[in-house]
């Protein structure tokens, strides 16, 4: 007689028969959308690649669980002319997030951890931490919790976003923002990350931040497993996500989309690498070379569009993809509930911050297309996804430009939604 004795476990999961199924497909109107709708979708997308805003974009809906358009437009590579395809690969950057999130979760609901611990119980060099004032420092009121990581409420920054004294230090001391060549292992980082001063009191502001590299360390402490090995053999695997890793391997590398950087004279331009953003270097080739020592739970993933719309459902599912469930209901629940209200200090009208996903409270104070309850999140590099609890929908876009211009994600988001008509 078969036992699964750990149904969460890749073993299990294997041994036991549970891979995860295929998404399936319908015909938009057996789900309620508009063939002729997503059209529009389709024409205004094809106008963004035309003005040379961005070279290719894909986008991917879901509705009821099931697939009802993929599209893609313009280019991979505009210099070669290699089309944009549905398997593309793309650096997804913080749409890592979300999955860094699942992987705490997943420990949560198996009692290695509790969301009010303190990250110094795990991750000793968090003690004892200092805020900045000006140009001293004050002890912290209290420790880091592992809830204030994933909401960004820890007080910690990132180097990138910060010109003062906190950022100053993650340059001084090489913090690495999780998009460059880094050298050492994220236990490394982190030692280094911790040894500077906070930009706030632990659980009082709203700062986007290097807490999700820390929640990465966190898995492997808990776990005591290599954090890419973790998402690799409990989430990956089970959920089908086959292109889905902090490399690129070089069979796969001539599907790795190029990145484009805006450029006033011709409309963008291949980025170069290494090259400077705000305050970081990012590494858009280098970086995804594999083999990698280190792994960013914050910003360091590739994936493709349907890898990722594995993910997205099995959120949308409460925390089930076909037959392999990774979270109860009530966790993602949890997940995707406002512990940021736009009434903190940090946050925009309209929406607030869950675990690890920005979450749409008021659609209409926020200027989105979507309903209340919505969550997801977007990367440097233009990926974008949200989850739409009532409407039963996952939408996700995927291009590959630094420093886009998110309108464009509101623009896809009305697209898809217009579509729904039943």
């Amino acid at each position: 007689m078969k036992r699964c004795a750990h149904a969460l476990t890749l073993l299990v999961l294997l041994g036991c028969g549970l891979a995860a199924q295929p998404l399936p497909t319908a015909p938009p109107p057996s789900v309620g959308i508009s063939t002729e709708r997503l059209e529009r979708m389709h024409r205004g997308m094809q106008a963004f690649v035309d003005r040379r805003d961005v070279a290719g974009i894909v986008t991917l809906v879901a509705r009821d669980g099931k697939i009802v358009d993929v599209h893609a437009v313009g280019f991979q590579d505009v210099e070669s002319k290699k089309p944009m395809r549905a398997d593309t690969i793309f650096r997804i950057a913080s749409m890592s997030k979300p999955i860094t999130s699942v992987a705490v979760m997943m420990l949560y609901e198996e009692g290695k951890l509790l969301l009010t611990d303190p990250i110094s119980k795990y991750i000793p060099s968090f003690k004892n931490q200092r805020v900045a004032t000006g140009t001293s420092t004050e002890p912290a009121r209290r420790d880091i919790s592992i809830r204030d990581l994933l909401s960004h409420r820890s007080g910690l920054s990132y180097g990138f976003l910060d010109e003062g004294p906190v950022g100053n230090a993650y340059r001084a001391t090489r913090v690495s923002d999780g998009l460059t060549v880094t050298n050492g292992t994220i236990a490394e980082n982190v030692d280094r990350l911790a040894a500077a001063p906070l930009v706030s009191q632990p659980g009082t502001e709203w700062h986007y931040s290097l807490s999700t590299d820390v929640l990465g360390r966190l898995v492997e402490v808990v776990s005591a497993m290599p954090f890419d090995a973790f998402l690799r053999e409990r989430i990956f695997t089970p959920l089908g996500m086959t292109d889905t890793s902090f490399d690129v391997p070089d069979a796969k590398w001539s599907r790795l989309a190029t990145v484009y950087s805006p450029e006033r004279s011709s409309g963008i331009r291949p980025m170069k690498d290494p090259e400077t953003f705000l305050n970081t270097v990012m590494s858009p080739i280098a970086y995804y070379k594999s083999p990698k020592r280190y792994f960013s739970g914050g910003a360091g993933l590739t994936s493709t569009i349907h890898d990722y719309a594995r993910f997205a459902e099995m959120l949308l599912n409460g925390g089930t993809f076909g037959n392999v469930r990774l979270l109860s209901p009530k966790t993602v629940e949890l997940m995707s509930s406002a512990f940021v209200t736009d009434t903190l200090q940090g946050r925009p009208p309209g929406r607030g911050y869950g675990l690890s996903v920005q979450v749409v409270t008021d659609p209409i104070r926020a200027g989105y297309r979507v309903s209340a309850g919505s969550f997801g999140w977007d990367g440097a590099y233009g990926t974008h996804f949200w989850v739409d609890p009532k409407e039963k929908i996952v939408g996700i876009m995927m291009i590959q430009t630094d420093n886009p211009d998110r309108q464009l994600d509101r623009d896809f988001e009305n697209a898809v939604m217009q579509a729904v008509v039943e």
